[in-house]
């Protein structure tokens, strides 16, 4: 009996509790819809949808101000250094990475020294002692990495005849996320991309690619290397 009365009292609080949260729940429910049809929520919404607008508005007025390229890559002038005549390749003193000042020896062909006429990096080199070069095979390849830029390809239907010399560029390195640079177009490419000849039984006209040169403050921006993947804005 004692054991009934435990229960049952138990059971009494247990609904006891259902219906304070019930009646709860319908207070905070109310209290939603009030909210909803309330002249401050009204305001908060009309805000939030303006801010929106504004937003939209400036992303769409933004992209039409710029002429994005995507294929762009961070390059300097390769400098190829090959022995005048032909020889044998005798000996390499440098190897790819290396940071050589002028007139570095850099390799020997039949005994006679090949230099570098400035300073720069090594970025490639033909480490085959014994085999046979001309003066058409860079023993040594380098750049100069003051002369570091930005290069973008670009097809000619996609913006090519609104870009000038002198326009600013904000551009990113794939290596580096969105982290954002700026630089200034130096040069346009007057002839298109070369490409291999394609046969096609197509009538669509094939797609000309032309090089957008971006100039930046290397010293500005150690980080950026040769070879690194990019992606530009160029302002209209």
């Amino acid at each position: 009996m004692a054991k009934e009365n435990k229960f049952s009292k138990l059971e009494k609080e247990v609904k006891k509790e259902e219906k304070i949260l019930e009646v709860e729940a319908k207070k905070e429910e109310r209290g939603m819809m009030w909210f909803l049809k309330s002249h401050t929520f009204r305001i908060i919404l009309a805000v939030f949808i303006f801010t929106l607008l504004i937003l939209l508005l400036f992303y769409v007025g933004n992209t039409q101000s710029k002429i994005y390229i995507e294929n762009s890559d961070i390059e300097a002038p390769a400098i190829s250094l090959a022995y005048a005549g032909t020889g044998i390749l005798s000996n390499v003193f440098v190897k790819e990475g290396d940071y050589i000042p002028k007139d570095t020896v850099v390799a020997e062909v039949n005994g006679d020294p090949i230099k570098s006429d400035i300073a720069g990096l090594v970025i490639y080199v033909m480490n085959t002692p014994g085999q046979i070069v001309s003066a058409q095979t860079p023993v040594v390849k380098m750049i100069d990495p003051t002369e570091l830029r930005v290069v973008g390809h670009i097809a000619e239907n996609k913006g090519l005849a609104d870009i000038k010399v002198g326009q600013t560029v904000m551009f990113t390195a794939d290596a580096f996320g969105s982290k954002q640079y700026t630089g200034v177009v130096d040069s346009i490419s007057p002839v298109a991309e070369s490409q291999d000849i394609v046969f096609s039984i197509s009538n669509t006209r094939q797609e000309q690619n032309f090089d957008i040169g971006v100039s930046f403050d290397v010293d500005k921006y150690p980080e950026l290397k040769d070879g690194m993947s990019a992606k530009m804005w160029i302002d209209k």
